[in-house]
């Protein structure tokens, strides 16, 4: 089976020509409440949006106090089967679903799960914050992080002084931390950034994103990738472009206009029965998200909101407005 990917390209497109803009775009509406909404809420899934979620779990019981929302952030992957099981009522994740994914959904409920996109997200490289690097390629990123080298670097890339550094810098070696295999955001680094590359056996795979993090910021050669929303002061995020020289910061802007080449949406996965709709309460928590207080909470959190126009058909894909 394949997934039509009909949201993915709607909300690809509609970034594409909407500015990204630092602060929550006003077009997007206030959340008003309503009664009768209690209960218990569960999420499992993405580690990248688990902070993100319990954020929005807080916001949503400012309204009702007697909701209870679970999350658990293991990793993308646990999402699909989540849903499947009826486990969990969301299931965050940092990329699409895989058509195998999908199909073991529809097989065990007859229609197909629906993505909502509900932020949007730089991975960003990251290195010691005493690290002097001005930028690097997607090539140079590649052959840092693969054994396979398919972007075309022309050899393997082990030590600093080989992408400039130069004094003391020069032969130091590189330590590499990324995600484990369970994480959309490893799945998505594998695709865009290592050209579906195989990452190198010297790698060290961390749970979390917080802990590549803080790998990085403790090792003083150390290189590691996750989303933007996880930047300490202990780390820089380093400038990325296609060509040497040309490189750019993992911000809004440079998200839209589509120059910094590792953006991407983050995504709600729910089981939206083609005929009865979500649970008001599910139904209600993701308005919320898509509203103006929702998307204030990704700002506070370190991401990118939504274009107006993607809240807009989201809220009217699920039956929200």
């Amino acid at each position: 089976m394949l997934f039509k990917r009909t949201i993915l390209a709607a909300a690809a497109a509609a970034l594409a020509i909407t500015p990204a803009m630092a602060d929550v775009d006003p077009n997007i509406p206030a959340y008003e409440s309503v009664s009768g909404i209690s209960g218990n809420l569960s999420s499992i899934g993405s580690d990248t949006l688990n902070n993100l979620m319990t954020l929005w779990a807080e916001e949503f019981q400012n309204f009702y106090p007697n909701i209870n929302v679970q999350i658990q952030g293991a990793g993308t992957s646990t999402a699909p089967p989540a849903l499947t099981e009826g486990t969990a009522d969301f299931g965050p994740m940092s990329r699409m679903p895989r058509d195998s994914e999908h199909a073991e959904f529809e097989e065990r409920h007859g229609y197909e799960m629906t993505a909502v996109p509900v932020a949007i997200d730089t991975i960003a490289v990251y290195v010691n914050r005493d690290n002097p690097i001005e930028g690097l390629t997607l090539e140079q990123t590649d052959a840092i992080f693969s054994s396979t080298r398919r972007c075309g670097g022309a050899e393997d890339i082990t030590r600093w002084g080989q992408v400039g550094l130069d004094g003391s810098w020069d032969n130091r070696d590189i330590t590499l931390y990324s995600r484990n295999a369970v994480s959309g955001t490893y799945g998505f680094f594998r695709q865009h950034a290592l050209c579906d590359g195989d990452f190198k056996d010297s790698v060290n795979e961390q749970p979390g994103s917080a802990s590549v993090v803080q790998g990085v910021s403790e090792s003083l050669n150390g290189i590691g990738y996750s989303g933007i929303g996880y930047m300490t002061s202990g780390v820089r995020a380093v400038p990325l472009g296609q060509n040497e020289g040309e490189y750019f910061e993992p911000n809004a802007d440079n998200a839209s206009t589509g120059d910094y080449p590792l953006a991407r949406f983050l995504y709600v996965m729910v089981n939206k029965h083609p005929e009865d709709g979500l649970t008001p309460r599910a139904g209600e928590f993701l308005k919320m998200v898509l509203s103006q207080e929702g998307q204030e909470v990704v700002v506070r959190d370190g991401f990118i909101p939504l274009p107006a126009a993607v809240a807009e058909r989201e809220r009217k894909n699920l039956g929200l407005e």
